[in-house]
């Protein structure tokens, strides 16, 4: 029941897509502005189908940041590149440049004003993202950021890139660290959507003016713990998740 409602969930979830894509394209010559109230519309219609077809919904933790500020994630699932352009009032996503290249899906995240990296590109890549973080912050933007730059499986050990420690020093911004458990119900492989609660939680922030390697350790740390925590909740809590 659970692959056949999934299956359900990803045509409807495309067809969705098409179809707004469509009837959006003269948003795509508009302001921003605009771009972003269509990708929240869509987005929930996509957690109202999640939350019907598949008992999936999500619970809000902690204090969401408003005005400029540094997001720094973890990363487990597709379900958190969707549910932070909710949860956030204006992100400027950090993403890899080739997101950008999906039909229709690509045009609207460059419309939103996202910061995408060309992970080829070395330093430079690394210049161009500060430079577009400095941007949005100057808009009163929130920046966010996935400090392992990809979907880490349950249990997987961590690999925090430095990038993060880059912005955190050139931003000067408090960074609020996020847990999350979305693994547990859409893994980053296969179709498999797990009915449940996923826990979106935002941990204390961290003020500016560390040092890059306290700063990481720090980061990390609140990251880990926090995750593991929600993991260990989610578990008891529905014991037909995976252990």
């Amino acid at each position: 029941m659970t692959a056949l409602r999934s299956a359900l969930f990803v045509v409807l979830l495309i067809t969705w897509m098409l179809v707004m894509g469509i009837l959006y394209l003269p948003l795509l010559v508009m302001p921003r502005n605009a771009a972003n109230w269509a990708a929240r519309f869509w987005l929930r219609g996509a957690f109202l189908m999640l939350r019907v077809i598949c008992a999936l919904r999500f619970e809000i933790r902690g204090t969401v940041p408003s005005g400029a500020a540094l997001v720094a994630s973890k990363h487990q699932s597709t379900f958190e590149t969707f549910a932070f352009r909710l949860l956030l009032s204006d992100p400027a996503v950090i993403l890899k440049k080739e997101l950008l290249r999906i039909p229709i899906f690509g045009w609207y995240l460059w419309k939103t004003g996202v910061i995408a990296i060309d992970r080829s590109a070395g330093t430079k890549a690394l210049k161009a993202m500060v430079k577009g973080a400095e941007t949005a912050k100057a808009e009163n933007r929130q920046v966010l950021i996935f400090p392992e730059g990809h979907r880490m499986a349950i249990g997987e050990a961590p690999n925090y890139h430095t990038g993060v420690a880059m912005l955190y020093g050139s931003l000067g911004l408090p960074c609020v660290p996020v847990a999350i458990n979305s693994g547990l119900f859409w893994g980053r492989g296969g179709l498999s959507k797990r009915a449940g609660t996923v826990i979106v939680e935002f941990l204390p922030a961290i003020e500016p003016g560390l040092d890059r390697k306290k700063f990481m350790v720090e980061l990390q740390a609140r990251i880990e713990a926090g995750t593991a925590a929600l993991v260990d909740e989610a578990r008891a809590k529905f014991p037909h998740l995976p252990q």
